[in-house]
């Protein structure tokens, strides 16, 4: 039996579908085959990440175009679980988003948005591919 699971979202890049994206990620990760103690956090954690990541793609890639569909893709196998996000922005190096900090009034605001999703994915890349940047969050599900 195949239980493997590939959703392919596209919305207007706007706030208001960020619950909807939400929402679907935690029903994809409440019909994904994973180990007991996977299970109970990866509805709330795949809610996170796809918030969080979709909030970065609005706010920075499309911001000047807000006509323009935002592309969220979930792919679920029995190994992992990846998510990726597809933006056509001008796109930032990942590897110079800074580590977080705290400062008097919490967790600085810029960069915190990726500092959330490295903290609950296991891999987090930012690549660019035929004009389109690719924001790509994997999970292990073993």
């Amino acid at each position: 039996m195949k239980n493997d699971i590939d959703i392919d979202i596209r919305v207007p890049s706007h706030t208001r579908y960020l619950r909807m994206i939400g929402r679907i990620g935690e029903e994809v990760a409440r019909e994904t085959d994973c180990p007991e103690g996977i299970r109970e956090t990866l509805p709330s954690l795949l809610a996170i990440v796809l918030t969080e990541g979709v909030v970065n793609a609005i706010k920075h890639a499309h911001s000047a175009d807000s006509e323009e569909d935002l592309h969220v893709r979930i792919n679920v196998s029995k190994k992992d679980l990846v998510v990726r996000i597809y933006d056509n922005g001008i796109g930032f190096d990942l590897d110079a988003v800074p580590n977080h900090s705290l400062n008097s009034n919490g967790l600085e605001e810029k960069g915190r948005g990726i500092f959330i999703i490295r903290s609950l994915m296991d891999t987090v890349k930012y690549i660019r591919s035929n004009n389109t940047n690719v924001l790509e969050m994997r999970k292990s599900l073993a």
